[in-house]
């Protein structure tokens, strides 16, 4: 039976753009080939065992840029699919593709002049960087692992506010259009966001684990690595260097890797070296066991206060309220016993949504009391219709309840809602919620959903439904693909690539070869990548020995004129003859 390619539910379908695959020049697609010649060649005996079979099983090919339809056809066996996304996306996102079991890829590819990295998402890392080692079935299983547990680590709001800079700076790094003044200004936010984020969340906690291990991780020994990072796998330059003496080797440790900061703009001075997938399966768990998802109660709350962004809160009754949380009101121990949301909110159980308490019913907010009745023996969601009525609740008649934290809550009990034998709401009119002389809701503002739980045992990141949470998020906005002419120079790429795959030899491709020599030499002096793709079809067929000469002339008067050519050109070179 066939595979079939992932579904993209719908909450993550709004990031999703069409890859435009005619939008790639004869350039992009030269880049692409430039990369994956040079990388195949060094990484056919230095990655992990996967990456050379992962490339042709995943859709890739070396000679030109991968169609991300393909790609998603071609990742089915693996359990995984690939949709494309405009660049950068929030980390919660992002991870809750991989949880869904799809590869997110940014469409556009690095300029030439960055071809040995670039900080904003390009197709090279995430395609070729990705996709090859998801072959593994143990590391397949890490990645969906983290994605479900990544996608819920709450980050702080000074986090969030660095993510749309961060955004902002490598984005215009990379256009190759900015101004100076522009990528000043971007840096110099970037800086001042960065020097706002305090502490560690656990958010930044979990990227540093993503970033030590699928993005630059070795897997082997200290002294024996092999590669499956997909930063590594993608990079010209950082993908050998990663391999030599200058960068220093760790075996892989959680709590070191979580306490190890990086830099996105810099290649990376030390690396760690996991035993085995296992090994790093094995600490997500661990690390998730110290997640608000997990440990739930105060601390946790104050986790998603921070955040100021979309989070869920799960009662003990099992009932889920997702919102932005605003306000936690404490006790003399310092201990949540009410909290209130601000903004459009939802209730859920078991990550499905309520009927009628979605973001219209509840679009103002939500407050909710937690802890215990007086002088009920048991956890009020415990609670048959019989100990109910002992506390006077029953559909119809006035009732006050007195929680021991001192909030009470007096009103007329019209519906109770009960899931798996628990009740988890009970719903008021003419109500009124107090503590200490405060009104916390009153009878003019409405309905009174009272949430019933003793304990908030889990806070993520994120929304319960998502489906249904985020139904109304605007899609990413996708410019218009402006048909433009070839430039000349992109011409001459794309007729090189013609005749490498034309099949033509002997005196035909040979004039042809002359002229675009002709139009390098006199008209495109600084270009080295075109020079290296035309000596690499004369070696091939032996021709024109003397311009072969000349193009290597040219090529290393070339090297002058920027550090990174030197490398960059020799490699060329040694590949194309």
């Amino acid at each position: 039976m066939k595979a079939t390619a992932t579904k993209i539910p719908r909450h993550l379908q709004k990031f999703v753009v069409d890859q435009q695959y005619e939008k790639y020049t004869p350039i992009d697609h030269a880049v692409w080939r430039y990369v994956m010649r040079q990388n195949h060649h060094f990484l056919k005996n230095s990655a992990h065992s996967a990456y050379i079979g992962g490339l042709t099983s995943s859709g890739l090919a070396i000679e030109k840029i991968p169609n991300v339809n393909n790609m998603n056809e071609a990742l089915a066996p693996f359990g995984w699919g690939a949709a494309n996304i405009d660049g950068f996306i929030p980390g919660v996102v992002f991870f809750d593709f991989q949880a869904h079991g799809i590869l997110p890829i940014a469409s556009d590819i690095r300029k030439l002049e960055n071809i040995q990295y670039t900080p904003a998402p390009d197709i090279i890392h995430e395609a070729a960087g990705h996709a090859p080692i998801l072959a593994d079935e143990k590391f397949s299983e890490y990645v969906k692992l983290f994605g479900k547990i990544g996608s819920k680590a709450l980050a702080t709001k000074e986090e969030h506010d660095l993510f749309e800079a961060t955004r902002q700076y490598s984005n215009l790094l990379e256009s190759g259009q900015a101004t100076v003044e522009e990528i000043t200004a971007a840096k110099a936010n970037f800086e001042e966001k960065q020097a706002a984020v305090t502490g560690l969340s656990e958010a930044e906690q979990i990227s540093r684990l993503y970033w030590w291990t699928v993005e630059y991780g070795l897997i082997g020994t200290v002294d024996e690595p092999k590669i499956y990072g997909a930063g590594l796998l993608s990079s010209v330059a950082e993908g050998r260097n990663s391999l030599s003496p200058a960068v220093e080797k760790w075996p892989f440790d959680l709590q070191r890797v979580i306490n190890t900061s990086f830099d996105i703009t810099k290649q990376q001075p030390q690396l760690f070296v996991c035993e085995s997938f296992e090994q790093l399966i094995q600490a997500v768990i661990e690390f998730s066991s110290t997640m608000a998802l997990t440990v739930g109660g105060t601390v946790s709350l104050e986790k998603a206060l921070r955040s100021n962004n979309t989070a869920t809160f799960e009662y003990s009754s099992g009932l889920q309220l997702t919102g932005t949380l605003r306000t936690i009101i404490k006790d003399n121990s310092d201990e949540a016993i009410y909290i209130r949301t601000e903004g459009p909110s939802a209730l859920a159980f078991e990550n499905t949504e309520l009927a009628r308490h979605g973001k219209v019913t509840h679009a103002d907010g939500f407050g909710a009391p937690i802890g215990k009745l007086k002088n009920m023996g048991m956890p009020l969601e415990e609670a048959k219709d019989e100990e109910l009525r002992k506390f006077g609740i029953e559909i119809g008649n006035e009732c006050t309840l007195n929680f021991e934290s001192g909030v009470t809550v007096s009103g007329i009990p019209h519906q109770l809602v009960r899931k798996n034998g628990k009740l988890i709401l009970i719903s008021f009119t003419d109500c009124t919620v107090s503590f200490n002389e405060e009104t916390l809701f009153h009878p003019d503002w409405g309905t009174f959903d009272l949430a019933v739980g003793e304990r908030i045992t889990s806070v993520f990141a994120g929304a319960a439904d998502s489906e249904q949470f985020f139904a109304d998020l605007e899609e990413v906005e996708q410019p218009a693909l402006e048909r433009k002419g070839l430039t000349q120079l992109e011409q001459l790429y794309g007729k090189v690539r013609s005749l490498r795959e034309s099949g033509k030899s002997g005196d035909s491709l040979e004039g042809e070869l002359l002229n675009v020599i002709s139009s390098l030499t006199t008209e495109f002096q600084q270009d080295w990548l075109l020079r290296i793709e035309v000596l690499e079809v004369l070696a091939k067929h032996d021709l024109l020995v003397e311009k072969q000469t000349m193009l290597i002339e040219q090529l290393a008067d070339i090297k002058n004129l920027n550090k990174e050519f030197p490398e960059l050109i020799q490699r060329g070179i040694m590949l194309a003859r």
